[in-house]
């Protein structure tokens, strides 16, 4: 089933008078429970695609539809409402609160999101806890764990309002050659148990390795690729 549908989309920024195409007329879609990256140099659109799709930012023409929702043509209160509903991030620098713990952390969506009750609440943060392995630090604060233990967080954190599509971006970026692979092992371990789509914005041949689909962007095109084309960019 399509979980993603992209007709002609283009984003188009202003820079006073000067108009900065960032995606130019892509087509592609994303099927749902798979694991996809968007590859390519830096300044090709990879991120711009990811914001488009997390409903962060709008389509400046095309079509882009997510769960069978023309999110293009959301207001900023419903784009914010489907985002919460239906999409987690996990992003490079974490973007984890430096005064929460880690169940904290993980907590931190489903109050301000999901409003769910207490126990409800418990139950979920503690069976993602326990999937990334986080149990004996789930007390603890950012600053005091690793890198990789950082992300492993995020990630938790992305699942936890149970959402059917989690957007990376560059989610390995920062992470030394053994903990990424572990990391994208995780990742990939989520998806298989829980049936959530992941889609990466990603530089990683780790991640272009375990991706089912690869989708090359450059100067904001967008292109089905294989590893051994995606390899090279």
């Amino acid at each position: 089933m399509e979980l993603i549908h992209a007709v002609d989309l283009v984003k188009t920024y202003k820079t006073g008078d000067i108009e900065v195409p960032a995606i130019r007329g892509a087509t592609f879609t994303v099927q749902t429970g798979s694991f996809v990256s968007f590859v390519g140099p830096s300044g090709s659109g990879k991120s711009t695609l990811l914001n488009l799709i997390g409903c962060l930012d709008r389509p400046t023409s095309g079509t882009l539809r997510v769960l069978d929702t023309d999110v293009g043509g959301l207001d900023r209160r419903a784009a914010a409402d489907f985002r919460g509903k239906h999409i987690g991030f996990v992003f490079q620098d974490f973007n984890l609160i430096p005064v929460l713990t880690v169940y904290e952390n993980i907590e931190y969506p489903l109050i301000m999101v999901q409003s769910w009750p207490e126990e409800k609440r418990r139950q979920q943060v503690m069976r993602l806890i326990e999937a990334v392995d986080m149990l004996p630090q789930a007390h603890k604060r950012p600053d005091q764990i690793s890198g990789g233990q950082k992300q492993r967080v995020a990630i938790a954190r992305a699942l936890a309002t149970n959402p059917h599509l989690v957007l990376a971006d560059e989610p390995t970026a920062n992470l030394d050659r053994e903990t990424a692979s572990r990391i994208v092992r995780l990742m990939k371990k989520m998806r298989d148990e829980l049936g959530t789509t992941f889609l990466f914005s990603t530089h990683d041949p780790r991640i272009m390795d375990e991706a089912e689909v690869l989708f090359r962007v450059e100067d904001g095109r967008v292109r089905e690729s294989i590893p051994a084309e995606a390899a090279h960019v």
